[in-house]
């Protein structure tokens, strides 16, 4: 059987990602004897200013029809050096691919893991450090991921030309907020609890002591609760929150947050599992899936082989377990396991990593990172 899959590579260190996310999809193929055709997308800013659209015509509806889709990175700077090329509508080039596809494909979920391997270090203050156990951080994020601040509720007010006032409309709505919550508490059930108490927990993250919409998002995250007795609910305040998940990590299982506070909390998050450069998002709806790392497209490492591939593969992983278990294919499924084992196992080696990792000095290409993944990877497929 073959699985269409879309790769959407995007700009700067996203094609180059998604480039070795292509050599871990051949390596499947080949030693796990499952097919994929793949087609791949071109978008992004780059794309935008070539050819006055973020994507080609038609790319939405074969996102769509594809089995999964997996997104590299979006993101150009503009020519007049006023920040990253942007469209007539005032949207980001290469709004299309990631938002445009979480709204039009009903992502409703953006599930973020958080697990600290064996052998990863912590970067404070420019230097790697032992902060944390690997054994302390596995956190679960579940951020809505189609309202919100992202809803695009607002605008700004011009007049003669000059921008005098804008607008940001946050909207919370109870089918969205019970879906969310729902599929958090039933990600809860299939884990294994904190790593500190070992209990199943969720923590609902809001700012509910002073805005509307966090009250009515709590609100409906007890009502949820009620129905899953055998797991604790646990709030936070945001702010609050951010100093809770640095200096406690291990008391948090599953975590569920609206669209914004989801966003900055996780990308906080990453902090505990050696930067963004080892961190995957899984955009996930009942539906269909987009799988990307959640690091930007970095142009200024554009073209030099040298951010780490790791979050790119690690999505990667996740879109094929999640591709198995929605098939019920096992082949599927034990690739997914096995490409987050061989990039286990690198990282525990301890080489080659690249720079995020192990520092400008002892650090390895890209390229040569990925070598080392597959070399662990293929007998895992055998």
């Amino acid at each position: 059987m073959s699985y269409s899959l879309v790769l959407l590579p995007g700009d700067g260190v996203g094609i180059e990602v998604a480039a070795q996310a292509r050599r871990v999809l051949a390596c499947v193929s080949e030693r796990a004897g499952v097919a994929f055709d793949i087609e791949e997308i071109p978008c992004g800013g780059e794309y935008f200013l070539a050819h006055g659209r973020d994507w080609p015509a038609g790319s939405a509806e074969k996102c769509e029809k594809a089995d999964v889709v997996l997104l590299g990175a979006v993101g150009w700077p503009s020519p007049d050096g006023k920040g990253p090329v942007t469209m007539p509508d005032g949207n980001m080039a290469g709004w299309s691919p990631v938002i445009g596809n979480r709204m039009r494909l009903d992502l409703y979920a953006n599930i973020r893991p958080v697990k600290l391997y064996e052998g990863v270090q912590a970067r404070i203050s420019g230097r790697h450090m032992q902060v944390w156990r690997p054994g302390d951080v596995d956190i679960l994020f579940v951020r809505e991921n189609t309202e919100g601040l992202y809803a695009g509720m607002g605008g700004i007010l011009r007049r003669g030309g000059k921008a005098v006032a804008a607008t940001d409309t946050r909207i919370i709505t109870r089918e969205a907020s019970e879906r969310v919550i729902r599929l958090a508490f039933e990600l809860a059930r299939k884990r294994h609890g904190a790593p500190k108490d070992k209990k199943k927990r969720v923590t609902c993250i809001v700012k509910n002591n002073v805005l509307d919409g966090c009250r009515f998002f709590h609100e409906v995250f007890l009502e949820i609760g009620a129905a899953y007795p055998d797991i604790e609910k646990d709030v936070a305040i945001v702010d609050a929150f951010t100093q809770w998940l640095i200096t406690q990590p291990e008391y948090y299982d599953v975590c569920v947050a609206t669209n914004m506070f989801g966003d900055i909390v996780t990308d906080l998050a990453s902090v505990l599992q050696g930067g963004m450069g080892m961190a995957a998002g899984c955009n996930v709806g009942d539906h269909h899936a987009m799988f990307e790392p959640i690091h930007g497209s970095a142009p200024k490492h554009a073209g030099l082989d040298k951010v780490n591939p790791m979050a790119m593969i690690l999505a990667t992983a996740k879109g094929l377990t999640w591709l198995g278990e929605r098939k019920k294919d096992p082949k599927l499924e034990r690739a997914g396991a096995a490409i987050e084992a061989a990039v286990q196992a690198v990282v525990k080696r301890g080489a080659p990593l690249t720079y995020d990792l192990v520092g400008s000095e002892k650090a390895a290409r890209m390229s040569e990172v990925t070598s080392a993944i597959l070399e662990e990877l293929a007998p895992r497929l055998a």
